[in-house]
């Protein structure tokens, strides 16, 4: 039994978990580890071929610590491997690999289930330390019939997977990671050591056909075939010379011809420096037109909040200079009343459109409008504190609206009848969240039940609209209810016990869907 707990116990591991059993590798080896899994993707392309990385734990195991699957050709392994232990069989190689300066060709073929397969293996070395092997697994069928293509492409994979028992490989200074960086299969040019253009993949002269290149490629010095294409006083990318000439291991993005190409630079070393380069290039025009639609919309959208915003101040300036003119207290009061319910839902939407998430963090939201709210209705030589127990958490944004007017009703009627007259007073919100459904309880202590409640609803300024503002989203917007009840310490407590709209939608998509 106890074999096989652990046997379970390393299948469920993972990279990092893995690392974390090696107390002898320091930060830098782990983030080098971290590097080569990051982008030895281009290995496994170029190669055909899949990729193992193998560690040896503690106590002198051998495991598979990270795969990686080649999208140019059907993978060898459809399950996830990571986390087993190395067959026994391939452990003499893996060992030997460890001791090796260089890379190791297995001597004998294997079988990965009906494929017969030759391994390859590569120390991982830096700064002198062989921190583990690359295994490189290939389908031996995959060879039997190699073009130009396929032959280019696999001895680039070759160089770079040599590289990595030189130490060579990750880059020193990692390629940084564009949004939509170019693959292997998206097309790759191959460079000698002067910047010469050796082979071009058809999807690469294809890209470089929609930039406006008309010569042939091969033959010719990429950085001048770039230039040529760059517009007249055009900015130029800083890394663009780096990354056409194949000196250092960058990225750029290449506009012209109404076209955008994503371009990588990997430098390829031999034993004695460098001897070429590869660099991956994509068609990226659709991509960038859309981000650029994206772009836009987000900039009217911000201009269409910004103009909202500005008319619901609007209507609060001209409520607040009617009440000025208006010479009935009770007018007074109600336009005072409109004029406070006007700003919240200014303030709310202030909250809502500093991001286009459909999801937003509604403590950041309802915090400093419920202190609005007590400072608007408190009396200047009132002291009223508010406290918050436990978080509402995220919420649609549809919800917020609605859920903000409610609150600060409830806080706002506390204020003016319960702490009618008195000096000092407390109010706590706490909140209770299970999924979509929320509760939360408003208590203050008061003066009572009496002064704050009228027939089960909040007692109201004047007109009642308090009332109703309440009663209609709580019980119809929510589906809903509110109960009001004595505070065992003195002042009243309010229970609402609501349920988030989205979540209704989606009750009632699921029950349409049987039906």
């Amino acid at each position: 039994m106890a074999s096989v707990t652990l046997r379970m116990m390393v299948v469920m591991a993972d990279f990092t978990h893995i690392l974390a059993t090696r107390p002898d590798f320091d930060d830098d080896d782990r983030q080098w580890l971290h590097h080569l899994v990051a982008d030895w993707q281009v290995i496994a392309d170029l190669s055909f071929a899949d990729l193992l990385l193998v560690l040896q734990t503690g106590d002198g195991r051998y495991v598979i610590a990270e795969q990686c699957r080649p999208s140019t050709v059907m993978t060898l392994r459809i399950e996830d491997v990571v986390g087993m232990e190395v067959r026994p069989d391939l452990v003499g190689e893996i060992h030997d690999a460890m001791e090796s300066t260089g890379v190791v060709r297995s001597t004998v073929l294997h079988d990965v289930g009906r494929v017969t397969v030759c391994n390859v293996y590569a120390p991982v070395a830096h700064r002198g330390k062989v921190l583990g092997v690359v295994v490189r697994e290939t389908n031996l069928s995959t060879r039997e019939s190699n073009g130009r293509y396929e032959s280019e492409s696999i001895n680039a994979g070759k160089q770079l997977f040599e590289m990595i028992a030189r130490g060579q490989f990750p880059y020193d200074d990692p390629v940084q990671n564009q949004r939509h960086n170019a693959r292997v299969s998206d097309g790759f040019i191959l460079l000698t050591a002067d910047g010469v253009v050796r082979y071009s993949s058809p999807n690469a002269i294809s890209c470089f056909r929609r930039l406006g290149a008309v010569t042939t490629m091969q033959g010719q010095y990429l950085s001048e075939i770039g230039t040529q294409l760059l517009r007249a006083k055009a900015p130029v990318p800083e890394a663009f010379p780096l990354l056409l000439s194949g000196k250092a291991a960058v990225d750029s993005e290449l506009d012209a011809n109404r076209s955008v190409a994503s371009m990588r630079s990997l430098p390829l070393y031999g034993e004695t420096g460098r001897n070429g380069a590869l660099i991956l290039c994509r068609d990226v025009t659709e991509l960038r037109r859309r981000d650029r639609e994206l772009q836009t919309k987000d900039a009217t959208i911000s201009e269409i909040h910004h103009r909202v915003k500005n008319n619901l101040q609007a209507v609060s300036a001209l409520l607040r200079l009617q009440a000025r003119k208006t010479k009935s207290a009770e007018v007074k009061q109600e336009l005072a009343e409109a004029q406070r319910r006007v700003q919240t839902i200014a303030m709310v939407h202030e909250g809502l459109s500093q991001t286009a998430d459909e999801m937003v963090d509604y403590d950041k939201v309802i915090s400093n409008l419920l202190k609005m709210s007590v400072d608007l209705a408190t009396m200047r030589d009132q002291r009223i504190d508010i406290e918050y127990i436990g978080s509402f958490g995220m919420m649609p944004a549809q919800d917020a609206t609605p859920l903000s007017l409610v609150l600060t009703e409830l806080i706002t009627n506390a204020v003016e009848h319960g702490f009618e007259g008195r000096k000092k007073g407390h109010i706590r919100i706490s909140v209770g969240r299970g999924g979509n459904n929320l509760n939360v309880v408003v208590e203050d202590d008061g003066s009572g039940l009496d002064t704050e409640e009228d027939h089960g609803m909040a007692r109201s300024s004047g007109s009642g609209l308090g009332t109703q503002i309440i009663n209609t989203f709580v019980t119809n917007d929510f589906g809903g209810t509110v109960h009001w009840e004595p505070r065992h310490e003195g002042g009243t407590k309010v229970i609402l016990d609501m349920k988030l709209r989205a979540a209704q939608d989606e009750d009632m998509g699921d029950g349409s869907d049987e039906g």
